[in-house]
């Protein structure tokens, strides 16, 4: 299907107010998304949230089959959840590790994983190790083949890391994860939604992704895919009445589908939001989207390299629609200021954010611009024009 441009932007009414390059932090929402949510608060301020839920059941059950349907799953391996936070961590901590157990993940890993990495190394004396990448920041896998052992529990990776651009190869780290029968876990917070996502090609057993970036759904819901082969042989952190069903006064049951992973209480304006988000990203394409993102960010990148005292932080060839960058001489932060001031939103990108990536490449803060297809030229020439009017 060919991308209708002058559609696209007409569904898009925060594209009159600003220039939005902010997208890997929380895209604009598209009026089919907005008008689907306040439709469902307008239903539960009318009749009731139990009623509203109730009459919404059929539309609910379908968002399972959108997700489903966006990352090449079944519904039944779906969780619907507050964010991605939330469902990485539901997987994650239904893992069994135990003492002497390695966890393998990559140099770009994101703070709130690693944080959670750390956290069981201190609660079960598991050992952190890291992928290491060559300077062009490909994952060294003949490397990561010599670490595998019977001790490896888990491969964890982050697709697309919060800054500079980089795509990590987890299609590959997938097939030695099969290869060797170890656990694969992907956060795929930055990758949904600007590119096609499937997770038999992946092989991951969990992955992880929010709502409100590269999708354009709303705050506050995410997803989680668990593999139907792998869902028994996890027990979630936390349950209630939503994963398992009270059998006596001694005992529970779980679901056996990735509900197990999700609680009674929802945001179900937010659920038919994020359906509604997924299904005008399939309407368009994910093909579509991704090659107008690409064509977007690489002429951006070359824009920004032409500016001089502006430094773009590019660890790999292989890039994706986020644009991280410094000015010589300017705090990351001020520029972020300054950008805002001028209607143009970009966020100020922190090395605390990815540590091991920002120690081995000595990053400062950094300004990270991410385009998307509602983007277009003007609105990139305006930037640059601002940002040169900023740096003088």
């Amino acid at each position: 299907m060919t991308m209708d441009n002058n559609k696209i932007y007409q569904d898009t009414p925060g594209k009159k107010n600003i220039i939005h390059l902010n997208n890997a932090g929380s895209s604009l929402m598209t009026q089919q998304v907005l008008d689907t949510q306040i439709k469902h608060l307008n239903l539960e301020a009318n009749i009731g949230g139990y009623e509203a839920m109730a009459q919404m059941s059929e539309e609910l059950d379908q968002v399972y089959n959108s997700v489903a349907k966006l990352i090449n799953a079944s519904a039944d391996e779906i969780a619907i959840v507050e964010n991605a936070t939330v469902g990485w961590a539901m997987a994650f901590y239904a893992i069994d590790f135990k003492p002497g157990d390695r966890i393998l993940t990559v140099e770009a890993e994101y703070v709130s994983n690693f944080i959670a990495y750390l956290h069981m190394a201190k609660e079960k004396d598991v050992s952190i190790e890291v992928i290491p990448s060559g300077e062009d920041g490909e994952l060294c896998l003949d490397i990561l083949e010599s670490m595998i052992d019977e001790n490896v529990k888990l491969i964890s990776a982050t697709h697309v890391p919060t800054n500079s651009g980089l795509v990590n190869s987890v299609a590959a780290l997938g097939d030695i994860a099969r290869k060797h029968n170890i656990l694969f876990m992907v956060d795929a917070c930055q990758s949904v939604g600007q590119m096609p996502i499937d997770v038999e090609e992946i092989k991951c057993d969990m992955l992880s992704a929010t709502s409100r970036k590269y999708l354009r759904g709303p705050r506050g819901v995410g997803f989680l895919y668990v593999k139907k082969s792998v869902i028994e042989k996890l027990h979630p952190p936390i349950i209630d009445l939503r994963g398992a069903k009270w059998k006596s006064a001694t005992e529970y049951e779980l679901r056996n589908d990735a509900k197990r992973f999700e609680n009674w209480e929802s945001n179900y304006a937010g659920t038919l939001g994020l359906g509604a988000a997924i299904d005008y990203a399939l309407d368009i394409g994910l093909e579509n989207i991704q090659t107008r993102i690409d064509e977007l960010a690489n002429y951006l990148r070359g824009k920004l390299n032409e500016i001089e005292g502006v430094s773009t932080h590019t660890i790999s060839q292989h890039q994706c629609g986020i644009i991280t960058f410094s000015v010589n001489g300017i705090e990351a932060a001020s520029i972020v200021n300054k950008l805002r001031e001028n209607g143009i939103n970009t966020s100020l990108s922190e090395p605390s954010s990815t540590l091991l990536d920002a120690n081995k490449n000595k990053l400062p803060n950094l300004i990270r611009s991410s385009v998307h297809y509602f983007n277009d030229e003007d609105e990139l020439g305006k930037f640059i024009s601002v940002l040169k009017e900023i740096i003088n």
